[in-house]
């Protein structure tokens, strides 16, 4: 028996309309018991939240809306609170997550990628079946993106920057943060322990049978294996984003202009406030930080649930020079601090800010605010 090829393929709808009934999907019961298994009842609401069309708060606030509370659900606003967790370090932190945050990653051999990851030729029938799938639909469940790493950082011996490319460059849900910090946690740079999984944890979680393969070994046995001889040869693959043509944008000086980006789409943000909308895709980012093609058309469809968004290519200041802008409104984000303007905070779950050196530190905080707030509505 190989991998099961019956789970059907992950599609992700662009309208609000079906984003926001995706949030009513969400059974935190069947997510706490299943998340693990390749078609575990997970939310796949990743892509949206990390394009900034949903909030982590707003989707926690819906789960409250429809009866479940802390005790039924707390494993998935767990998940959620990671996804906050990774921000704060970003913005406490800034680019030193693009090095080692922790440690030196150990045993590195080459700082390019194994091409067996990136042609899905592994031989692990669940893990090439999984990559040639996350090329057609960018999506990777989490999971399968701990496997791929520790193959990569851990078997193959690559440093993680490389492979962490790579997979945020196909990546629906690209999310700098949480992408990089997590290949980090994988390899030891972000924390105290390399992650492996064996074949027998990777069959038990992706449906298959497979044995006899260099992951078919005990736990203990990982740390004196050898690099399999079809995972040595590596390669710097071509990352490069095609970004789409600037609007011919029409300005109104008398009214204050909004500023999206590939982190913000949120279409209920100011919604009352007549504004003038622009979407800015800033050259620059993008050459630090590639994505697919598929990545930007997915953006793209996002942005059009904004009203009256009009699109510019080019880099902040020379937009503000070519227009007449007042009051510049944005999001705060890592990468917009050379935005100017008045910048407006996110919706986070909690109050909690700063830097934590693990997310057990940061969720105790949580948690304690997650139980005030229980008490609260309770009286």
């Amino acid at each position: 028996m190989t991998a099961n090829n019956s789970i059907p393929k992950v599609g992700f709808p662009t309208t609000i309309t079906e984003i926001v009934s995706r949030i009513g999907e969400i059974n935190p019961k069947k997510y706490a018991s299943s998340r693990n298994y390749i078609d575990g009842s997970v939310s796949y609401l990743s892509p949206y939240i990390s394009r900034g069309v949903l909030s982590t708060k707003q989707v926690y606030q819906n789960l409250l809306s429809r009866g479940y509370n802390v005790s039924n659900s707390e494993k998935f606003i767990q998940e959620l609170a990671w996804r906050d967790y990774w921000q704060q370090v970003w913005i406490s932190k800034g680019d030193a997550i693009n090095t080692d945050l922790k440690h030196p990653q150990q045993a590195v051999e080459t700082t390019k990628i194994s091409k067996a990851i990136v042609f899905a030729k592994t031989g692990i029938e669940a893990i090439d079946i999984a990559i040639k799938e996350f090329y057609e639909t960018g999506y990777l469940h989490n999971h399968m993106r701990m496997y791929i790493a520790s193959l990569a950082c851990n078997i193959s011996k690559n440093h993680w920057r490389t492979p962490a490319q790579w997979m945020y460059y196909h990546l629906l849900d690209a999310d700098w943060a949480s992408n990089a910090l997590s290949w980090q946690w994988v390899a030891a740079a972000n924390s105290n322990k390399k992650y492996y999984a064996n074949q027998e944890n990777i069959n038990r979680y992706c449906h298959t049978n497979q044995t006899g393969t260099f992951l078919d070994i005990a736990y203990d046995d990982f740390e004196t294996l050898e690099t399999p001889s079809h995972l040595i040869d590596s390669t710097l693959p071509e990352l490069k984003t095609i970004l789409p043509k600037s609007d011919n944008l029409k300005i109104d000086s008398s009214k204050p202009t909004l500023i999206y980006n590939f982190y913000n789409l949120d279409p209920d943000w100011k919604k009352e406030t007549d504004a003038n909308r622009i979407l800015l895709l800033e050259p620059s980012l993008f050459e630090k930080y590639p994505v697919s093609e598929n990545t930007i058309k997915f953006t793209l469809a996002l942005a059009e649930n904004i009203a009256a968004i009009q699109v510019y290519v080019g880099e902040f200041n020379e937009l503000t020079k070519l227009y007449t802008l007042n009051h510049i409104y944005f999001k705060e984000h890592p990468l917009s601090k050379h935005y100017k303007g008045i910048e407006e905070p996110r919706d986070w779950m909690f109050s909690v800010k700063g830097y934590y050196p693990s997310f057990f530190s940061f969720w105790k905080k949580c948690k304690k605010e997650l139980k005030n707030n229980t008490v609260n509505d309770e009286s």
